[in-house]
């Protein structure tokens, strides 16, 4: 199978690396909005071809998908031209910054038949795997999800803290792992959704601070702290407080409400949630399946978000 990657920033290295693990796999062109940097991954991991029109790539014969790691606001218009010119299509999250542009692509892949799966890399990391086997085999329900997503963040930078090109947002990024989350591990589609955010960031002009609470048709609960002004310690903290114990996952680690430790490491062929994530768009391609967190399985996360903006955007 051949792949494109499009973005040459953290997650679009983070990708390369576990491609680079998955037989029959090649990778035959990296696009980044500068030239030079595209070249210099492509250097260094023995990519044969570097450039900076994503167009120009998907008309390559030698290129069956893409995976697009490029700035939120370009997601949707990416994927919808990617399948729209035959290729099967990974985008990482979120998949539009609006519910519409959300709609639009399920439509496109629905109507071309392509591969469409979005980066929900919670579905996958072997932490939240292992809450959502017990769950599926009936030892678990969850009755809240407490869930502290924190950065520090009061200037324009990324993931690897270099200077961004674009800006990132609570909402639309942040907030959908945990809206998709929640619903993919209670399997139901959140009934009430509310948000309040802090004040809009006079350069950024996005809010530093989010708070959001949801409830599903049974009563399970949802508790979402987001701030980009948290001074450490950093990253999405996950509290499962369920009818049969409390989990608390980090990254890819668990722990019991008592914090001990749960050994997660024969969950899946790796630890490594995105080497697990790029798996299974592999696996869906070469089965002719949908893959999970495909545009169709994670639109209810998008429709809660559209909501939320409808509320916060009354607020001001």
């Amino acid at each position: 199978m051949k792949i494109a990657l499009a973005g040459t920033g953290a997650f679009g290295i983070k990708h390369l690396d576990g491609l680079a693990n998955i037989d029959g796999v090649t990778v035959t062109s990296v696009v980044s909005r500068r030239l030079e940097q595209a070249e210099e991954v492509a250097n260094k991991y023995g990519i044969a071809h570097a450039g900076t029109d994503l167009d120009e790539v998907l008309a390559r014969d030698d290129v069956d998908a893409v995976i697009l790691c490029t700035p939120t606001q370009m997601h949707a218009s990416q994927a919808i031209a990617a399948m729209r010119a035959g290729k099967h299509v990974q985008v990482e999250i979120p998949v539009a910054d609006s519910w519409a542009d959300a709609q639009e692509v399920q439509r496109v892949q629905l109507e071309t038949g392509k591969v469409c799966m979005v980066g929900h890399t919670r579905r996958f990391n072997p932490s939240h795997q292992w809450v959502h086997h017990r769950i599926a085999a009936g030892e678990l329900a969850v009755q809240q999800m407490d869930v502290q997503t924190y950065f520090f963040r009061r200037s324009n930078m990324n993931a690897a803290g270099n200077p961004r090109s674009w800006t990132d947002h609570l909402l639309w990024h942040h907030a959908a792992h945990t809206v998709d989350l929640f619903q993919y591990q209670t399997g139901e589609q959140a009934q009430l959704a509310y948000a309040v955010q802090g004040p809009i960031h006079p350069e950024l002009g996005i809010a530093m601070d989010m708070g959001i609470i949801m409830r599903t048709p049974s009563g399970k609960v949802c508790t979402l702290s987001l701030s980009f002004n948290n001074d450490g310690p950093l990253g999405t903290f996950f509290r499962y407080i369920c009818d049969n114990g409390t989990y608390i996952a980090r990254y890819d680690d668990l722990v019991n409400g008592r914090e001990e430790f749960i050994d997660v490491s024969k969950v899946d062929v790796s630890t490594n949630g995105i080497e697990i994530q790029d798996r299974e768009f592999v696996a869906a391609i070469r089965e002719g399946r949908e893959p999970n967190s495909s545009i169709g399985s994670v639109l209810g996360c998008y429709r809660v978000l559209g909501d939320l903006e409808r509320q916060l955007d009354s607020q001001q």
